[in-house]
């Protein structure tokens, strides 16, 4: 029995869910089973959340330009962000195939989708801005002091985290599972240690005009580009319309048909094969009563882990960030925001305080190129073994066989690119062509998702959803590129 779905590729195999029990070797999953764990792949996505957009795009915003205007974009895209996540991640529990995987479907089919989406997410974040921001905490933790324009040193510590990335998977058994208890540590290390500062040094008034600023609808602040809130908009909560890329972790951590397909080990792992094509379930009664229980796994994962942290995450950095400039009398540039905080609250507090910020703006940003350098890794191994037979014999049927060589190929390149610009301006690039995913996946996913087992299909309103983030992040990558080619369409 099969399931046909789009084109190019072969049909579904049909068998049963397993059950969340079966997946995670409990006997019943409670409040307990569920944090330590089926929460999960959220944590990967949140750890990669509170990075760019939290710690450099959105206090270099706020720092410049105050809330009101500003942080209405970060709601609304936290908000958008986190429905297109369950939508991708709806493909993933009811298939078991990645979503890079599942664009080959969509006609025309795979030649054309997957080598495209593998070049897009390459594109968009080879730039490795994050490792070279993070490296310019390094530095200062090492020296006491921020780097001087044109050091490069910086640089060499942002091509030693990239080392440690590969070290960090090479010694995993299982690499997801690894990604989850890394970011366990470092997101709640850092979300923990950023609302006690804040608590400590932060005004209430600053606090309320921060949670004012969320909430308040108003025009963006005159002087503020297009670009600019762009790059807000598209690395607030992940990276808009590429959020997919992350949202593979589901089938490796085994929800839903996942568990029928296999997962990437680490080296220390043992060899496991990934099924070139997915699985699904038939429409019956108990299949349907599974897949409603997996579904609700998935909400409390999306919605109370990632939607609540990705908040949290924006919040507490720009309410510190506006302090900071209050404090100082300055505000930030491109150049000094990854210390712009430190610097400040060492000035007014003592050097303690500035090592402290310094280590968890390196924490934020590490987690974040953790989760983008290896997911890059993961989406053209997946990419590649699902549709290239001539690779599945060549690596006999092991994906670490391609995994790991072409990690270390993108180390190099991702090297030499952090040399040649400022870590902020890569960013904003990476976070303006993540915007341009959104004007071609939200039709892709409708497409596949209108083709699923009936109980896993949307309803009406989703759709609704996935146009409105068409529409939102598409607005500011045509005006992206109206802007790097001439005039942008609106300026504030």
């Amino acid at each position: 029995m099969s399931h046909p779905l789009g084109v190019s590729r072969p049909d579904l195999e049909v068998t049963d869910l397993p059950t969340p029990e079966e997946v995670f070797k409990v006997s019943k999953i409670g409040p307990k089973e569920l944090f330590k764990y089926a929460v999960g792949p959220s944590l990967i996505a949140l750890g990669i959340s509170i990075g760019s957009g939290e710690w450099l795009l959105g206090p270099l915003s706020v720092g410049q330009y105050g809330f009101i205007g500003v942080g209405w974009v970060i709601l609304v895209s936290a908000l958008l962000q986190t429905f297109y996540n369950v939508e991708c991640s709806r493909y993933v529990l009811a298939t078991g195939e990645t979503p890079v995987v599942g664009w080959g479907r969509v006609p025309p089919g795979w030649p054309l989708w997957v080598p495209l989406s593998v070049l897009i997410v390459i594109f968009a974040f080879i730039a490795g801005g994050w490792a070279s921001s993070a490296g310019d905490g390094v530095y200062a933790l090492i020296h006491g002091t921020p780097p001087p324009s044109g050091d490069l040193e910086p640089r060499w510590w942002a091509v030693a985290l990239l080392v440690l990335v590969f070290v960090i998977t090479a010694l995993a058994r299982r690499i997801s599972r690894v990604l989850e208890l890394a970011n366990w540590v470092m997101v709640g290390s850092v979300l923990l240690a950023l609302l006690a500062v804040d608590l400590l040094v932060v005004p209430f008034s600053q606090w309320w005009e921060g949670i004012l600023g969320f909430i308040t609808p108003a025009a963006p602040p005159e002087g503020i580009t297009a670009t600019q809130l762009g790059g807000l908009a598209g690395f607030t909560a992940l990276a808009s319309g590429l959020n997919w890329y992350v949202m593979g972790h589901y089938r490796d951590k085994g929800y839903g048909m996942g568990h029928r397909v296999g997962f990437i080990s680490g080296l220390r792992g043992e060899r496991r094969e990934i099924l070139a094509s997915g699985v699904t379930f038939p429409d019956d009664e108990r299949n349907r009563g599974l897949w409603r229980r997996w579904y609700r796994l998935l909400m409390v994962d999306m919605w109370g882990v990632f939607f609540v942290g990705a908040v949290l995450g924006m919040l507490l950095p720009t309410i510190l960030m506006s302090h900071a400039v209050t404090m100082s009398g300055e505000k930030p540039t491109r150049e000094n925001v990854p210390t712009f905080v430190a610097s400040a609250l060492g000035a007014e507090y003592g050097q303690a305080v500035f090592f402290i910020g310094l280590l968890l703006g390196v924490l934020v940003l590490f987690s974040t190129q953790l989760g983008i350098f290896e997911a890059m890794v993961r989406v053209t191994t997946d990419a590649a073994n699902a549709t290239s037979p001539r690779l599945r014999a060549l690596i006999q049927g092991d994906p670490r066989r391609f995994y790991y060589p072409f990690m270390i190929v993108l180390l190099v390149i991702i090297s030499i690119i952090i040399f040649q610009s400022l870590p902020v301006a890569l960013v904003e690039w990476s976070a303006n062509m993540s915007n341009l995913g959104a004007l071609l996946y939200p039709f892709l996913l409708m497409y596949l998702n209108s083709k699923l087992p009936r109980p896993a299909r949307p309803r009406p309103w989703h759709y609704v959803i996935l146009v409105l983030n068409f529409l939102f992040f598409g607005f500011f990558f045509v005006n992206f590129i109206a802007d790097f080619i001439g005039d942008p369409l609106v300026t504030f």
